[in-house]
């Protein structure tokens, strides 16, 4: 039997095995590539998964583990369920590409709708996981039997070659989803894109493995109409997610759009007077109170001493460097921003510049989009002392690509790139909704080398908002003062508005909190853990 392997086989009705000639090469290459889709498709809903959790209930470390975990797990059965069917390995796998290319097509509007109509994001993630990757595990037995009735080798080689081809087609997943694939599609619709993908494999499948003519006619016909539902589904995806996010935010949505950092979106009320961004659901500010928050954030580090050299990191909106920009004493401001979607609305949408005075196109402004961590890391090293003073202005620490950012590591690089004299000012989130997250902020600065002197305002769309200013600790900040400039024209801060800045009621108060590092990120854990109660 070993030899008959090596040939393209006809069984008679007696059950004989009739010998013809010897598979063409094409044909295993064919689904060696298949493989590599597969792999590719099945890396595409894994990513899908995570990165919808990130966005809608925010990453942890306990919901990516669990979601992971529960994935590769049911890859494994699916893979010792598919035992049965190697006896009939076409039919099989072709039955388990339309069942994935359904499922996993639909998965990403179905997670998005669970969300926002039922709040169970969690457990129809984890149903989702379970079915995509026992279907998933079963694709690679049955390509095997598929390959080894093609030619002769050992079982050992043909699964080499099987999985060289898994692992290739997850580089191409790996490389398509965050470049091509969302900022193409968005991230609900690409799991459909990889449905459409699994139609295909299924009928490449076919082609390489050979069938009858009239059971190659009726693949098709079924793979067919499972390719034109996923179609019609793609098609009207568009007015789907559109109708299931506005469910998510109070207001009419203005903007929407989905880069390869992050969903944005923008609202208006209809009268027209509050006009509010959101990172990944997160509200970055509202016209009608961003200015308590910018000036908060701003002058008292700008007003603590030399400001001629300022660093922005984030605040892409250009509302804190419209109030840095209002320091006649400014010569230079670097601005380091990730996503360049983020900053061409501000310097494109009318109702924003208008907000933001233009702060982005001022000739003493220079734009960087750079990841801040790595950005503030080199430049410490190639032009250390050389900023006054540095704003940072960051989205809160509820995901882990977010969390080193206010790691003791980049606070130390911060230090290294200040100037005499120079400081820091960090918005360090809510002391009140997130109270150990907001004292690990200030414990984390601290042990970075600085003195630390936080403060907190209210903020109506945010609640009781807190910062910490910093200065190296061998040049203390005199007296734990904040200062204002009496010159300077605000619409909220006063000096009294300081002096009380700096008291904390008994229930926002300092507590015992660990220190931040890239090793060891609690700061996420007391992010997530205090926000989850409201």
């Amino acid at each position: 039997m070993t030899a008959v392997s090596a040939t393209e086989v006809d069984r008679t009705a007696a059950g004989g095995v009739v010998t013809r000639r010897r598979a063409p090469r094409w044909r295993v290459v064919l689904l060696l590539a298949t493989s590599l889709g597969c792999a590719a498709c099945g890396l595409i809903y894994e990513l899908g998964l995570l990165n919808l959790a990130g966005i809608l209930v925010g990453s942890s470390v306990q919901t990516s583990s669990l979601v992971l975990g529960v994935f590769v797990c049911a890859m494994g059965v699916g893979s010792l369920l598919s035992k049965p069917l190697a006896a009939r390995p076409l039919a099989a796998f072709v039955g388990i590409e339309a069942a994935l290319a359904l499922v996993g097509g639909v998965s990403g509007p179905a997670l998005y709708a669970a969300f926002a109509w039922f709040e169970m994001y969690e457990v129809a993630a984890l149903g989702f996981a379970v079915v995509v990757g026992a279907l998933i595990g079963a694709e690679i037995p049955l390509l095997m039997a598929l390959v080894g009735r093609l030619r002769t080798q050992r079982a050992s080689d043909d699964a080499a070659d099987i999985m060289a081809a898994d692992y290739v087609g997850a580089l191409v997943a790996g490389v398509a989803f965050p470049f091509l694939l969302v900022p193409g599609f968005g991230l609900v619709r690409t799991s459909l894109v990889a449905g459409l993908a699994n139609v295909g494999l299924a009928g490449g499948a076919v082609a390489a493995a050979g069938t009858s003519r009239r059971r190659a006619a009726l693949v098709a016909v079924a793979l067919l109409g499972v390719g034109a539902l996923l179609a019609a589904g793609l098609w009207r995806a568009g007015d789907w997610v559109v109708s299931v996010r506005q469910r998510l935010y109070d207001e009419p949505i203005v903007v929407a759009e989905q880069t390869p950092y992050q969903e944005i979106v923008m609202t208006r009320s209809p009268d027209g007077r509050d006009l509010r961004l959101f990172l990944d659901g997160d509200l970055q500010f509202s016209s009608v109170d961003e200015y308590r928050y910018h000036e908060a954030l701003v002058h008292p580090a700008m007003d603590a001493g030399p400001a001629r050299r300022v660093l922005i990191l984030g605040g892409g909106d250009g509302l804190a460097a419209r109030e840095v920009l209002r320091h006649d004493e400014v010569d230079e401001v670097v601005q380091v921003d990730l996503d360049p979607a983020v900053t061409r609305l501000a310097r494109s949408m009318p109702e924003l510049v208008d907000l933001n005075e233009g702060s982005l196109d001022d000739p003493r402004l220079e734009l960087v989009h750079d990841d801040a961590f790595g950005w503030v890391a080199d430049r410490a090293r190639s032009d250390p002392a050389s900023v006054d003073v540095v704003i940072v202005d960051l989205p809160d620490p509820d995901r882990f690509e977010l969390v080193r950012l206010y790691s003791e590591e980049m606070y130390r690089a911060v230090g290294a790139l200040l100037a005499p004299g120079g400081r820091m000012v960090v918005q360090a989130g809510s002391p009140y909704f997130a109270r150990e997250a907001f004292w690990s902020v200030d414990a984390t600065v601290r042990a970075a080398g600085f003195a630390t002197v936080p403060y907190h305002v209210d903020v109506p769309s945010f609640g009781d908002w807190g910062f910490v200013l910093a200065e190296p600790a061998v040049e203390p900040v005199a007296s734990g003062d904040l200062r204002l400039d009496a010159d300077l024209a605000t619409r909220f801060l006063t000096p009294d508005v300081l002096d009380a800045a700096r008291v904390f009621g008994a229930d926002v108060g300092r507590v015992p909190v660990e220190v931040n590092t890239v090793d060891n990120p609690v700061l996420l854990d007391y992010t997530q853990r205090g926000w989850s109660q409201y």
